[in-house]
């Protein structure tokens, strides 16, 4: 693995680990305006991180290319509670920051290391040459 790679995979290990311990500590620790049930903060703000989790752990890149889709829910909820909860307004900064890192770090990762796999698609132009030769009978 290239070293700009494995530094983009641990940004993204690092970063993910990170938001999973802020996220917990911030709704089970430092919030006061609000006060939701155990299971809900399990179910809705911790639970979609840990899917994901298992294979950032690993390294494999198409795991990071689908957590990215998770992460941007931590990302919106984190802009949204800056605009509209003026209390915790630092605290959503701080899961701003972390899901941003985590969203480059995974989407680096994903994609130098599936390059690096050969796991990329393959251009149009060569699809359409490699479907022509085999209906014309070449391949």
């Amino acid at each position: 693995m290239a070293s700009d790679t494995r530094f983009f995979r641990y940004l993204a290990l690092i970063s993910h680990t990170l938001l999973i311990v802020w996220v917990t500590l911030w709704q089970f620790t430092f919030t006061t305006t609000y006060s939701y049930s155990t299971l809900f903060i399990v179910l809705f703000y911790i639970l979609p991180l840990l899917l994901p989790y298992w294979g950032v752990l690993k390294g494999k890149p198409y795991t990071h290319a689908w957590a990215n889709f998770v992460v941007l829910f931590y990302l919106i909820h984190g802009c949204t509670v800056v605009y509209a909860v003026q209390a915790e307004r630092w605290y959503a900064a701080i899961e701003i920051i972390l899901s941003t890192t985590m969203f480059i770090g995974c989407s680096a990762f994903a994609r130098k290391r599936g390059r690096e796999l050969g796991l990329g698609l393959k251009k149009l132009k060569d699809e359409m040459k490699d479907e022509k030769a085999y209906f014309e009978g070449k391949k």
